[in-house]
């Protein structure tokens, strides 16, 4: 969803630059404006921070834990997606770009397929020049296929499943595939 006009609203702008659960800004900025600092605004500041972010970072499902916050991540250097988006969107804020937390699915659209089971996946979005574009430090380039399926501050907004007790995922699946009749419409 694209902002309709150059600026967003103040509520939107207070919230994607300000600290959340997991993205607390107050423990890495200055280690972002040291880092960051010397690169100009913009796009070139997010791509250096996605850089900064997948090279920094060890991605692994052993490594989930799900109340590890940005600077944990930043610290442990270990991950699963939602920590790569969190830290990303933590140093972003730190820089004053707004930037927000998406979380859906990525098929293997594009690319190699993996051999591991489609899971859910977590990116960010940050604004600039007037609206929101998509940056996933986890893989660090350009993807196809991105299934959204919500947008908050950080995972605790937009959580992939809520549950109060004890629970255990028996089982689910998720298949994507790229679609190449012509006459089929995307949404």
């Amino acid at each position: 969803m694209l902002c309709k006009s150059r600026w967003m609203s103040f509520p939107t702008m207070l919230w994607s630059i300000c600290c959340s659960r997991y993205c607390d800004i107050e423990k890495l900025s200055e280690t972002a404006w040291k880092v960051f600092g010397h690169i100009t605004g913009g796009w070139q500041r997010v791509q250096a921070i996605c850089d900064y972010v997948h090279d920094r970072v060890e991605f692994g499902y052993h490594h989930a834990r799900k109340d590890r916050t940005a600077f944990e991540g930043h610290e442990e250097r270990t991950g699963v997606c939602r920590d790569f988006a969190h830290l990303a969107i933590a140093l972003c804020r730190c820089m004053n770009v707004p930037a927000r937390y998406c979380t859906g699915y990525l098929g293997d659209i594009g690319v190699p397929p993996d051999p591991a089971p489609i899971n859910f996946s977590a990116w960010f979005e940050a604004f600039l020049d007037g609206r929101w574009y998509s940056f996933d430090a986890r893989h660090n380039h350009p993807r196809i296929g991105r299934i959204l399926m919500a947008r908050g501050r950080d995972a605790a907004d937009v959580a992939i499943s809520t549950t109060f007790g004890r629970t255990q995922l028996v089982r689910f699946s998720v298949v994507t595939k790229e679609v190449t009749d012509p006459n089929v419409c995307s949404v």
